[in-house]
C-alpha cells in the first residue's frame, strides 16, 4: 500500500480526529498543533484551548542547546482568523510565533497518524505518533475520552543530550483548580474547577499525564499576571537550564494552564520515547437545540443526559490512568486493525477513503448516552453545533461502517428506532429526539428511511445470526413495512397494494416526491424481499408469500413503466396539479402543512422539486444494498447495466469548470465529481433540490454499484475524484462535508470493502464467502462480522481466513472457481472434514475458528 505523505501547504486544512466513539475529539493539525477542541459536548471548528501544546528542549551538560514547540510551519490565515480577530494577525495561541520545526511530514492512516519533524538547528529528529484506540467489536475501548501521543526523539548529534518534552494544557473552566497526581507509573496534572457540580452541563475537566513517573516533573500553574505574562514566564522557565519549579496558588484561577515535563538522556544515535495522554471529562449534556419542556419534565424525562464514558470513568484522571496502564494492549489492537485495513490489495484510493471516513465515528457527530451507552448521531457538524439531529434514518441508511465493525451499536439504533419513533400505525419517524423517550422531533416517516430500517434489520440479522434478536423486534419491523398499504397512511404510499410506491413521499433530499420512481420504489422492493426471508425464518409463511407477490408485481411494473431505454426515471405529469389537491391545508388528517401551496408553481404551471425524466444518482440505490446483502436483482439486470452506463455518462463530470450549480458547491473548477441529477431529456423548471451538487455519500454508493456490476474503472474514477478534492491544502482529508462537517453519509464508502472482496455472509447458517472482483494473483482484504474480524487472503491454491479478534463458528465457506471437488480444510491448525456441495465448501460439522481457517484446493 502506497503511503501518502502531506507536506507544506498540503497540511493546511488537516485536522485528524483523536477521541473515542461518543466522547468528542480534538483535532491533530497537519503541522502537529491541536485544534478543533470538540470535547465539550459540541462542535467547535477551529476552536483552540488556550496555549495547549507540546514543546521540546535539548540540553548538554546543563546548558540549553535549543528549544522549540513540537509543530511545523503555520501556513494559513496570515491576516487573522476569519470570524474572530480578523486583521490582528495569526492568533498567538497557535504557537506560530515560537521556534518550531522547519521540516515536517504528516502521514495519516486512520486510526493512526505520524508526523516527522526535523530542523537544522535542533540536535535531533522527532517522530510523533498519535491515535485513539479503534478496535472492531470493542466499542468500549474504542470509546475512551483521550488523545494518545508519543514522541520518539533520536539524538543525531555526537554528544549525549538531555531532552525534555513538555505537555501544556489549559484548564477549560474558570475557578480553576489544578493538582498533581503522583502514583507508581503515573504522573499527571488534573485540571478541574470549583464550579463543577453533579449534573452541570458546563462541567469540564481535563488531565495531562505520563507513565514516565521517574522522569517527570510538573508545574501545576503557570504564572498569573496581566496581558501575556503567563506565556512569557512559561517560555522563560522552559528555556532556562533547570527544570521549572512547581508553582501553586491557594485561590482558584481563571482557566489556568499547567505543564507536565518528562526528561530523558540520549546517547549519540539513541532514540528515547515520551508518552502522554490528554484525557477529558465533560459528563453532562442537554438537548440545547430542542429543550425539554416543563410538561416532559413532569412526565419524568430528565433534561440532563450523562455521557456513557462518564459511567465508566469517574473523571479525566481515571481515563488517563486506564489509557496509560493499557497503552500497549490498546495500541497493539489498534495497529492490528490498521495493518489489516492498510495491507489490503484493493486500489489505494479505496483503502484511503474507507480509512478516512471511519474517522466520523470518533467525532462529535456521534454520541453514546446513558448507562447502557445508547448510540445517537447528528448528520454532521456545523461550526459550533450539530447539523441535523436525530440519527436521521434516511442519512444513516447509507452508513456501512458501524454494522460491520461495531454491530452492537447498529443493532441499538434499530431497537431505539422501533422503541421510540414508531407510532401505533407502524410509521417510523425519521429523527430521534433525545433524551430518549421524548416525542420524536418530527411527526412523519420517510420512504427511504422507513424501508431502509427493514433492510438494515435484515442486515443486522444476517451479520449476527441472532434470530432471537430478530424475533424480539419483528412485530415492529413487520408493522413498519405494512404501513405502506395501511388505509390510514396519510401519504398513501401503496394505497392500492400493488407493490408500487406512489402518493406523497418524503426522502433524504428534504422534499416531497409524488408518483412512482425507481429510487424509492427500489427501497420498497428491497424491503419486501428482505421481509419475506425474515418472515419465513420466523414461521410466518403466509406473510412471506404476500411480500413475495407484492415484490414480483412491483418489480414487473417498475421494469415496464420506469425505464426509458437509457435509465430509470420518476413517472409524473408535472403539469397535473390535481396530484397535490389531496395534500392541501384543507385536509385536517394530513401532516406537513399546505403541500399544495408549497409545491404548485403557478408561474411555471408545474409541480416543484421533482425528478421527472431526470437521471438521478440514487435511481438504483436499493440495488446497491441488495448486492451487498445478497438479496438479488430488484430490476431487470440488463436495465441495471444500461442505467449505470447512462449514469456515468450523464452524471460524472471530469471537470466542473463549465457546469451550472446554484446549490452548495462541493466540487469546483477542474475537480471531478458525480452530480445528483442530470437532465438529458427534459428538465423541470424547478427540479429536485441539490440536483447539481456532488455529495460524497451518494457518490460512494453509485461508485459501489458500478463496481459490483463490473464497471470497475468507472467506479474508481468517482472514488478518485472525491479523494483528490480532499488533498489537505483545500480540504481536510478527514472531514468529508455535506450538510456540515464529519458527515455520516460518507461512511457509505466502507461498503467498497465487501463489494471488492465479493463477501457473502449469513451467520444464521454459519456461512461466509468471498469472490474478489479485481486483481490478478494474490488478493487480501479486511473483513468483519458480528463475532470476529480479520483478513482474508485468496490465491490460486486456496484461501486463508485470518482472525485478528474474536471467534467465529462456521459451517460453510464459498470461493470462486471451485474447480475441484477435493478440498483440504484446517481450523487453527487442525484438519476438519469438508466437501464441495452446491458451489460451497461444507464442513462435516460446525467449527469454531479462533485464529485461522485455511482452505487448500486440490
Amino acid at each position: 500500500m502506497r503511503k501518502k505523505i502531506y507536506k507544506g501547504k498540503a497540511t493546511n486544512e488537516i485536522s485528524f480526529p483523536l477521541g473515542g466513539i461518543g466522547t468528542g475529539s480534538v483535532g491533530l493539525g497537519g503541522n502537529g498543533r491541536f485544534l478543533d477542541w470538540e470535547i465539550f459536548n459540541n462542535a467547535d471548528k477551529n476552536g483552540m484551548l488556550g496555549f495547549t501544546h507540546f514543546a521540546i528542549r535539548a540540553a548538554k551538560r546543563g546548558k540549553l542547546v535549543d528549544a522549540r514547540v513540537l509543530q511545523g510551519d503555520y501556513m494559513k490565515n496570515y491576516l487573522g482568523q476569519p470570524g474572530g480577530y480578523f486583521g490582528h494577525g495569526i492568533a498567538n495561541r497557535t504557537m506560530a510565533g515560537f521556534p518550531h520545526f522547519e521540516h515536517t511530514a504528516f502521514r495519516g492512516e486512520f486510526p493512526i497518524a505520524w508526523i516527522e519533524m526535523k530542523d537544522d538547528v535542533f540536535p535531533g529528529s522527532v517522530r510523533m505518533t498519535a491515535f485513539n484506540p479503534f478496535i472492531p467489536h470493542n466499542a468500549n475501548d474504542s470509546g475512551i475520552p483521550a488523545a494518545f501521543v508519543e514522541y520518539e526523539v533520536t539524538n543525531d548529534s555526537d554528544a549525549t543530550l538531555e531532552y525534555t518534552v513538555a505537555g501544556t494544557v489549559q484548564n477549560p473552566r474558570d475557578k480553576s483548580k489544578n493538582s498533581a497526581v503522583c502514583e507508581k507509573d503515573f504522573v499527571g496534572v488534573h485540571l478541574t474547577s470549583e464550579l463543577n457540580v453533579e449534573g452541570d452541563p458546563y462541567y469540564r475537566e481535563i488531565t495531562v499525564a505520563t507513565d514516565d513517573a521517574k522522569d517527570a516533573a510538573y508545574q501545576e500553574y503557570w504564572y498569573r499576571g496581566m496581558w501575556y505574562d503567563n506565556i512569557e514566564s512559561y517560555w522563560n522557565d522552559f528555556t532556562s537550564p533547570a527544570i521549572p519549579a512547581n508553582r501553586k496558588y491557594d485561590e482558584p484561577g481563571n482557566s489556568d494552564h499547567a505543564t507536565l515535563f518528562v526528561t530523558k538522556k540520549a546517547r549519540p544515535g539513541e532514540t528515547v520515547k515520551f508518552r502522554f495522554v490528554i484525557s477529558w471529562s465533560c459528563p453532562f449534556r442537554t438537548n440545547w437545540w430542542n429543550k425539554v419542556t416543563d410538561e416532559e419534565k413532569a412526565a419524568g424525562i430528565d433534561e440532563v443526559m450523562k455521557n456513557y464514558y462518564a459511567y465508566r470513568f469517574a473523571d479525566s484522571a481515571a481515563s488517563a490512568r486506564y489509557s496509560l496502564e493499557n497503552w500497549d494492549r490498546l495500541f497493539d489492537s489498534t495497529k492490528r486493525f490498521h495493518d489489516a485495513l492498510w495491507s489490503s490489495t484493493l486500489p489505494d484510493e479505496v483503502v484511503e477513503t474507507v480509512s478516512a471516513t471511519l474517522s466520523v465515528l470518533k467525532t462529535e457527530t456521534c454520541m453514546r448516552i446513558g448507562e447502557k451507552g445508547d448510540f445517537y448521531g447528528w448528520e454532521g457538524l456545523s461550526e459550533h453545533g450539530g447539523s441535523c439531529e436525530g440519527t436521521c434514518t434516511h442519512v444513516w441508511t447509507y452508513v456501512y461502517s458501524t454494522c460491520f465493525l461495531f454491530p452492537e451499536l447498529e443493532r441499538n439504533l434499530r431497537e431505539n428506532d422501533y422503541k421510540y419513533n414508531q407510532n401505533e400505525l407502524g410509521e417510523v419517524m425519521f429523527r430521534t429526539s433525545i433524551p430518549f423517550g421524548r416525542k420524536p422531533v418530527v411527526n412523519r416517516g420517510c420512504v427511504d428511511g422507513q424501508m431502509g430500517g427493514v433492510i438494515k434489520t435484515y442486515r443486522e440479522w444476517k451479520i449476527s445470526g441472532d434470530t432471537e434478536w430478530l424475533r424480539s423486534i419483528w412485530p415492529s419491523v413487520k408493522k413498519s413495512l405494512e404501513f405502506a398499504w395501511d388505509p390510514k397512511n396519510h401519504d398513501k404510499w401503496d394505497e392500492n397494494k400493488d407493490g408500487v410506491i406512489e402518493g406523497r413521499q418524503h426522502h433524504t433530499l428534504d422534499t416531497e416526491m409524488f408518483g412512482p420512481s425507481s429510487w424509492l420504489e427500489g427501497f420498497y422492493l428491497c424491503a419486501l424481499r428482505a421481509a419475506s426471508e425474515m418472515a419465513r425464518a420466523l414461521g410466518e409463511n403466509d406473510s412471506a408469500d404476500e411480500y413475495d407477490g407484492l415484490f414480483e408485481r412491483g418489480k414487473k411494473w417498475t421494469d415496464e413503466n420506469l425505464f426509458n431505454g437509457e435509465y430509470f426515471f420518476h413517472k409524473i405529469d408535472l403539469t397535473d396539479k390535481s396530484i397535490l389537491e389531496y395534500y392541501s391545508k384543507d385536509n385536517p388528517d394530513l401532516l406537513g402543512g399546505d403541500t399544495f401551496g408549497q409545491y404548485w408553481n403557478e408561474e411555471t404551471g408545474e409541480i416543484n422539486y421533482q425528478i421527472g425524466e431526470g437521471c438521478e444518482i440514487d435511481q438504483m440505490l436499493a440495488q446497491w444494498h441488495a448486492d451487498i446483502l445478497g438479496l438479488g436483482d430488484l430490476y431487470d439486470p440488463k436495465h441495471i447495466k444500461t442505467a449505470l452506463r447512462s449514469l456515468y455518462k450523464y452524471n460524472f463530470k471530469p471537470s466542473m469548470r463549465n457546469e451550472y450549480n446554484p446549490y452548495r458547491v462541493f466540487c469546483v473548477n477542474d475537480e471531478a465529481g458525480a452530480i445528483m441529477c442530470s437532465f438529458p431529456r427534459s428538465r423541470p423548471k424547478i427540479p429536485i433540490l441539490t440536483s447539481k451538487e456532488t455529495m460524497h455519500g451518494f457518490e460512494f454508493s453509485l461508485a459501489g454499484l458500478l463496481i459490483s456490476r463490473g464497471f470497475i474503472d468507472e467506479g474508481l474514477s468517482i472514488v478518485r475524484g472525491i479523494r483528490d478534492r480532499y488533498d489537505g491544502e483545500k480540504r481536510n482529508p478527514w472531514n468529508e462535508i455535506e450538510c456540515g462537517s464529519n458527515y455520516a453519509r460518507s461512511m457509505s464508502s466502507f461498503a467498497l470493502f465487501p463489494i471488492f472482496s465479493g463477501m457473502s455472509f449469513d451467520m444464521t447458517r454459519g456461512h461466509i464467502g468471498f469472490a474478489p472482483i479485481v486483481g490478478d494473483g494474490a488478493f487480501k482484504c479486511l473483513w468483519s462480522l458480528d463475532k470476529a474480524w480479520g483478513t482474508v487472503s485468496i490465491g490460486e491454491s486456496g484461501a486463508s481466513l485470518d482472525l485478528c479478534g474474536g471467534e467465529i463458528t462456521l459451517s460453510s465457506f464459498s470461493l470462486p472457481k471451485l474447480r475441484s471437488k477435493k478440498v483440504s480444510v484446517s481450523a487453527d491448525g487442525k484438519k476438519i472434514g469438508a466437501a464441495v456441495k452446491g458451489g460451497e465448501i461444507v464442513f462435516d460439522k460446525p467449527v469454531a475458528v479462533k485464529r485461522r481457517l485455511k482452505i487448500t484446493l486440490a
